[in-house]
């Protein structure tokens, strides 16, 4: 079947690359923005209504801020350690003093001080229209006997509370304490006084904490005082007991092991010594002639002047021997003094290893006396041992006592002089002033916020809208959805209801409301007889792939208007010429009949049961010349879709598309009957009208989907009943917009 009105494959796939991405999405947002533009406006609108009301009823408030600072350079008085100990200011300490000062002790203090109970603002009501009513409220359902001082109290802190703001500026150590109130120096001052309640409350506690530590300490001092004084007592009287004398300090017998045992490492290392001398000089006597090194070594005159006498006589042997030979008498001269140098230097030698060896004797000696000494003294210490560990027990106990007994006296002459002064980390920085300007409500921020809030609920809003809206608008949806092409939108004529179907055969006078089975003719550039036209094209563009001569209207659901459009259809095609019949084939409610003839007393029926004649039941336009078929009487019939399939119908059909240019039957909705579907053998193409905005999509996609004989000849769908205005926002060629400025040149009119 020929497609028409179909788009080209080259903005097919324009459409399909475009779809899914960022600027189609957009662009499709923007679509449902138009298309629900009044339901966006409508809650905007709404909520700024709301908005501009609670400004205008809503109490203004002030809000006066102080701010106090924790110093970490702790003050201390007279640079004296703190009885409390020094306080790390860290985050979790100034979180912890945030929390204090959202304590309800500071909040009492604060409503006793400024006599908060007494104030209406905290134990009336809220202030503003929307207090006002519900404090009336209260009071009409509430006993008439006065409130306690303990309920305005509670009253008083949860108001209190509710209007106070305390927090930490960053990570800094500063902390901003707030206040709301409708009188701006009654805001001042409670931030001040909140303030103040704080720094009190923190000498308060210091004090309190500095007074029972001095009644501790105090206490303690006296238990120390008498331990003390009993552990020295008792170091003095074991010193008696077991001859403990100290002298610098130490006891004498550890004085007298120390020296002994210093005399003996030096005692040793000069036996050490003699005895290295003694080896050494052993060495050199084995020699026949000491070296110059060796000589030199002794410090002795006399080896050094025998070895140059020794050496110089070497020297004249060694040279006469050569001149004369070894045997001559001056030769041998020599060499016998030379015999008696060396037996002089080995006798001076022997002589320096006796004084050496008595000189390790000696030390020798003295050596093993220092050690007898050692061992006597070590004896006598061995006996005083355990007397020592003992003392030394005492003496730190002694001292243990002493040393606690000095600290806490300290502690508690710190603790007297800070009672006295406390002080406190806390310091106010800025106190708060009297506020010019109203921190709530701010006008431009709850404005705003609503103009906000209304834009997402009215998109919100659309959004579902949009996601329920499951009917028909568009033809972009007639497409999608049915795959079938939608070959034209009728528009809404506007006639009341249940005048939809009222006209007879030839134009009634002096009737105000239009005639809509006539309309076409009476209004022939209509908007409405455009669309019908553009029907008629789709027909004959149609008819170049196959005879399209037999047209039968439906619908899914009664009163959508497919006997209007049959109707108008027939009377457009007639009205230009041809030879057309407009056949009421709809047996079950054969509306088109009761209108157009409502006293003809044999039709359709009657010629299919042989009854009558073709032309004695035809009846003709005398205007367009359209030639019309009522139904005839239908009211005993039972099966109507057995009548329309038989072979008298079939044969009908077959005459009437031998005598007429075309044959439009108006049939019956394919929902409640089955009597369209039997029809689709002699039937050439199907019109199929869906009323728009009204009929659902997933019925019409239900009743063609089971009707696959209709499908294979569906012409196309026409949308009828149209709103143009609300049609603009869908489609903006379809617009009232585009026929009032472009084809009112061509004599066109809505």
């Amino acid at each position: 079947m020929l497609q028409v009105n179909k788009p080209t494959s080259e903005i097919n796939r324009d459409f399909a690359e475009a779809d899914g991405s960022p600027s189609q999405t957009l662009i499709s947002y923007m679509e449902i923005a138009r298309r629900q533009f009044p339901t966006i406006v409508a809650i905007v609108s709404a909520c700024v209504i709301l908005a501009l009301l609670y400004l205008f009823t809503a109490a203004p408030l002030f809000t006066s801020t102080a701010s106090m600072v924790i110093d970490t350079r702790k003050v201390q008085l007279f640079q004296q350690q703190s009885v409390l100990g020094d306080i790390a200011i860290d985050s979790a300490t100034v979180e912890t003093q945030v929390e204090i000062l959202k304590s309800e002790n500071i909040s009492l203090a604060v409503i006793r001080d400024l006599h908060l109970t007494e104030d209406p603002e905290f134990t009336g009501s809220g202030g503003g229209l929307f207090g006002t009513v519900i404090t009336s409220v209260i009071t009409l359902f509430s006993p008439g006997t006065a409130s306690s001082e303990f309920e305005l109290t509670r009253r008083a802190l949860e108001r209190f509370e509710k209007n106070r703001t305390i927090k930490r500026l960053g990570q800094t150590y500063v902390m901003e304490i707030g206040f709301t109130s409708r009188d701006p120096v009654k805001a001042a001052r409670i931030a001040n006084a909140i303030a103040d309640a704080y720094i009190v409350d923190q000498l308060e506690a210091k004090y309190q904490a500095t007074r029972r530590a001095s009644v501790w300490l105090q206490d303690r001092i006296k238990e120390l005082r008498t331990q003390a004084s009993a552990a020295q007592k008792a170091v003095v009287d074991f010193k008696i007991a077991n001859n403990i004398v100290d002298s610098g300090g130490r006891l004498m017998n550890e004085q007298q092991l120390a020296e002994v045992n210093s005399q003996l490492i030096m005692a040793h290392a000069a036996t050490a010594e003699a005895k290295a001398r003694l080896d050494r000089m052993n060495e050199i006597v084995k020699q026949d002639i000491p070296d110059a090194n060796v000589a030199d070594a002794l410090k002795n005159d006399t080896i050094v002047k025998l070895r140059g006498q020794y050496v110089d006589m070497a020297s004249k042997e060694s040279i006469w021997a050569m001149k004369y030979g070894s045997d001559h008498l001056a030769a041998v001269n020599l060499r016998r003094q030379m015999a008696e140098i060396k037996k002089n230097i080995i006798d001076e030698l022997k002589r320096i290893q006796e004084s050496y060896k008595s000189d390790y004797d000696i030390a020798v000696t003295r050596e093993e006396a220092i050690k007898s000494s050692l061992a006597s003294v070590v004896s006598e210490s061995q006996l005083t041992n355990q007397a020592q560990i003992q003392l030394r027990e005492l003496e730190s106990t002694a001292q243990s006592y002493q040393a606690m007994y000095d600290n806490f006296l300290q502690r508690y002459m710190e603790s007297v002089q800070q009672q006295s002064f406390p002080i406190t980390e806390a310091r106010v920085i800025s106190s708060a002033t009297t506020p010019l300007i109203k921190s709530y409500p701010k006008t431009l921020v709850i404005f705003g916020a609503a103009v906000l809030s209304g834009f997402i609920l009215g998109f919100g809003a659309a959004m579902g809208r949009e996601m329920t809206d499951k009917v028909f608008r568009t033809t972009a949806q007639v497409e999608s959805e049915l795959g079938a092409n939608c070959v034209a939108i009728l528009p809404a004529l506007g006639a009341p209801a249940g005048a939809a179907l009222s006209g007879k055969l030839g134009r009634r006078k002096n009737n105000p409301e239009p005639d809509l089975l006539r309309y076409v003719v009476d209004n022939p550039l209509s908007r409405f007889s455009e669309a019908v036209r553009s029907l008629k094209v789709a027909i004959d563009l149609n008819s170049i792939v196959r005879e399209n001569r037999v047209l039968a209207v439906t619908s899914t659901l009664p009163n959508e208007g497919k006997s209007t459009l049959s109707t108008n259809l027939a009377q457009l095609i007639a009205h230009g010429g041809a030879r057309v019949i407009l056949v009421d084939a709809d047996l079950r409610n054969p509306s088109l009949s009761r209108a157009l003839r409502p006293d003809a007393q044999a039709g359709l029926v009657d010629v299919v049961a042989h009854k009558a004649q073709l032309e004695d039941v035809v009846s003709i336009d005398p205007q367009t010349g359209l030639a019309i078929l009522t139904a005839g009487t239908t009211s005993k019939l039972l099966h109507t879709n057995e009548v329309l399939a038989s072979k008298p119908m079939r044969d009908l059909i077959a005459l009437l598309r031998s005598k007429y240019d075309y044959v439009v039957l108006d049939m019956p909705p394919m929902a409640p009957v089955v009597d369209v579907r039997v029809t689709s053998p002699f039937v050439d193409s199907f019109v199929f009208v869906v009323e728009w905005g009204k009929t659902k999509i997933d019925v019409i996609r239900h009743n063609l989907r089971n009707a696959p004989e209709i499908q294979d000849k569906l012409l196309g769908v026409v949308l009828n009943k149209a709103d143009t205005k609300l049609l603009a926002r869908y489609e903006s060629y379809h617009g009232r917009y585009y026929y009032q400025k472009y084809y009112a040149r061509y004599g066109y009119v809505e």
